[in-house]
């Protein structure tokens, strides 16, 4: 049996999708934190590795943004390494892509997305965390596109 001719899946839903999109920024409003962007500015970096051991994050800016961890923090959490006491504690934020965009337009960074190696102050408990990986694009969707970020942070 085929799938239902009434319901298309693609790319043509502009309008569910922009639906669906306004319902995910207005949870995010409700149920999110103001939480403060700091956008790495690379100073020396090195051509070899590609990395930057001296960055710059000289502006910090208040966006809204979703914990996804609602038990507490996850990752590999305290251990004794070879070198000492590691802490990878790990947090999900998620952000609207659209007020990401948005967001990146009137601050003036360069570019319209998360990066990695930036930064994110949660004030809630005073911690700051790296931005170690972007998820722009999950595996499975309804609606033909993913109106979220997901931020995986590590303190």
């Amino acid at each position: 049996m085929a799938v239902s001719q009434y319901f298309n899946h693609g790319l043509e839903n502009s309008n569910e999708q922009t639906l669906i999109e306004n319902l995910v920024e207005e949870t995010i409003k409700i149920y999110g934190h103001d939480v403060y962007y700091l956008p790495r500015t690379l100073v020396k970096e090195d051509s070899l590795y590609g990395e930057d051991y001296l960055s710059d994050f000289s502006q910090a800016y208040v966006i809204e943004m979703y914990i996804k961890n609602s038990d507490g923090f996850e990752g590999e959490g305290r251990f004794l390494g070879r070198f000492g006491l590691e802490i990878r504690d790990q947090l999900t934020f998620t952000v609207s892509q659209r007020k990401f965009s948005l967001f990146s337009d009137l601050n003036n960074l360069t570019y319209a997305r998360p990066a990695e190696g930036d930064l994110v102050f949660f004030p809630l408990s005073k911690q700051i965390f790296e931005i170690r990986f972007v998820d722009a694009f999950s595996v499975f969707y309804q609606i033909g596109n993913l109106p979220v970020y997901d931020l995986t942070c590590e303190l």
